[in-house]
């Protein structure tokens, strides 16, 4: 099956695990999916030997279906984060230029209803709050406020283009608005999900792994296949602390 096929199969069991039970990966999500899929096939060759120790047959094979799953929860949670990445720069970038088009047209609004109370009060309440959301709105309300009233705001050089520009600017904008502030939840729901998966997979790892160190303690040629290259490498660059000398 396809990696995709993995997490439409096991995504109810995933998801079914507590908050609580859910770890956090403490390594590189791929190195630790190919470090699975890895332990998968060197395991398959032991299965009796395991399987005589206690471990649960079906785990060797499982291990590799939930390395497919967390690998696409992974991809998943990837996709969503650079949506996010490209959204918060293309607010960057057309952020300064739609507020200066919200300012222009409140500048405007003000001179061109100046005797209009009603209308210069509605322009007052439009101008408050100055939060990213608020721009948005506002230029929205100002495009059907001026729209309502071309009469006035033609005199002082608002065209009914510069008023459709403001709610096409509006419309981008808050697009861009809902892709930043949604996906910076810490708590996405694809962030999750990946985390879900990376524990179910881990906790198949573990066991396969420990059931391999207490078979093969006597046996190195089998039992390096039961640890981590990557944690063997990590600690194998840690500075040796050296003794220190007797005062």
């Amino acid at each position: 099956m396809s990696s995709s096929d993995d997490y439409n199969q096991l995504l109810p069991e995933i998801q079914a695990i507590k908050p609580e039970d859910v770890l956090v990966p403490n390594m590189p999500v791929d190195v630790f999916v190919q470090e699975a899929e890895n332990l998968h096939h060197w395991s398959k060759d032991d299965k009796k030997a395991l399987s005589d120790a206690g471990l649960d047959g079906k785990l060797i094979n499982l291990i590799s279906v939930r390395a497919g799953a967390c690998r696409e929860a992974q991809s998943l949670w990837i996709k969503e984060r650079n949506i996010r990445k490209e959204a918060e720069q293309a607010w960057k970038e057309q952020a300064p230029a739609a507020y200066d088009l919200r300012n222009q047209l409140i500048h405007a609004f003000r001179y061109a209803f100046r005797k209009q109370e009603g209308l210069l009060a509605r322009v007052e309440e439009i101008a408050q709050g100055d939060s990213n959301s608020d721009m948005v709105q506002d230029l929205n309300d100002l495009s059907v406020l001026g729209k309502a009233n071309l009469d006035l705001v033609t005199v002082v050089g608002i065209s009914a283009e510069i008023l459709d520009n403001a709610a096409n600017v509006a419309d981008n904008m808050g697009d861009i608005l809902g892709a930043t502030n949604g996906e910076r939840q810490t708590d996405s729901e694809a962030m999750i999900i990946r985390d879900q998966a990376f524990t179910l997979l881990k906790q198949a790892i573990d066991e396969i792994r420990e059931c391999g160190k207490f078979v093969f303690w006597r046996n190195p040629d089998r039992l390096k296949g039961y640890t981590s290259d990557y944690w063997q490498r990590k600690n194998a660059s840690k500075p040796v602390a050296t003794p220190e000398a007797n005062a």
